[in-house]
């Protein structure tokens, strides 16, 4: 609703808007049947070559009489759904009126169709074609844009077609990382450590997930990883669901496995966000959509 000051603002900007409209039409009439040089010829006073005269002749009268008709429409418009301010038109038309009457409608439509997949178990959704037909439409308009029209991420963006999971990979567990979101933290553990020892960290972080390192520098890193980083990862790498904390053991990179992008993990720090979705997906379509996901990985 509008303050006292902008609810008279919009009255008064409407009426006079209109109201000048229909002053310049009859001034302009008005100037149209001046009559200068008595002649009965109406002129603006303008002559090129000599004799050549830009008349002011009166404009249509069926010209004229549409735009009155425009003035007239203009007024049983907003008498009709409301335009001066707060004061509510005679249908109490409004715009949250008609949006919400569309979702209702909407939602009215949709319900026989949720209806059906919400009878059906997980493991039944996870199968059904149609289920993840419509399981992918709600994906692409609130999932795409981050993990891919094709699910398998970006730098950043977990792939989610793979069988690697950051915080579990079951039913229920995605369900509540659509609802509520996820706020995954690398916290900066190297800051006592000279470039030497970060060097020999990234070193050995690298040997774990099989990539040609040197013996020598990752068995420095070892030392430094078991003081550091075994509370989150796990002695052997392979990292905590309950945490978020990824496996270190595999060849699978959330920001990239080369030395540069490790060290920066290990200099910097890593903020991933999962924005909260229970405003925006209602259950049914939080289901549909964790059933498609799943699909992609049977």
């Amino acid at each position: 609703m509008l303050t006292s000051f902008w609810h008279w603002y919009v009255i008064i900007i409407t009426i006079g808007t209109i109201l000048g409209c229909f002053w310049l039409l009859q001034w302009t009439k008005g100037v149209s049947n001046r009559d200068e040089e008595g002649d009965g010829t109406g002129t603006t006073g303008h002559v090129w070559d000599e004799d050549l005269v830009e008349l002011n002749n009166p404009l249509p009268r069926w010209w004229l009489q549409l735009f009155y008709g425009t003035i007239v429409f203009a007024f049983v418009y907003m008498v009709l759904f409301g335009g001066f301010g707060n004061i509510a038109g005679v249908l109490d038309w409004s715009q949250e009126g008609q949006y919400e009457a569309e979702m209702k409608t909407a939602t009215e439509a949709q319900e026989a169709i949720f209806a059906r997949y919400r009878e059906m178990d997980n493991e039944t959704l996870i199968a059904n074609a149609e289920a993840n037909a419509t399981g992918q439409r709600l994906y692409a308009n609130s999932c795409a844009m981050c993990h891919g029209s094709d699910a398998r991420g970006a730098r950043g963006f977990p792939n989610l077609t793979d069988d690697d999971w950051l915080y579990g990979g079951s039913f229920d567990t995605i369900m509540q990382t659509l609802e509520n979101g996820r706020a995954g933290i690398m916290p900066v553990m190297v800051a006592g450590l000279d470039d030497k020892a970060i060097g020999e960290l990234v070193v050995y972080v690298q040997s774990m997930s099989g990539q040609k390192a040197d013996a020598v520098m990752a068995a420095n890193g070892k030392k430094n990883f078991d003081m550091l980083c075994v509370a989150c990862h796990g002695a052997d790498g392979s990292g905590n669901q309950a945490l978020g904390a990824p496996r270190l053991n595999d060849q699978i990179w959330l920001y990239g496995g080369e030395p540069e992008t490790i060290r920066k993990t290990l200099t910097e720090g890593r903020n991933g966000n999962m924005p909260a979705h229970k405003d925006l997906l209602s259950e049914d379509r939080r289901r549909l959509i964790t059933a498609y996901v799943l699909s992609l990985s049977e």
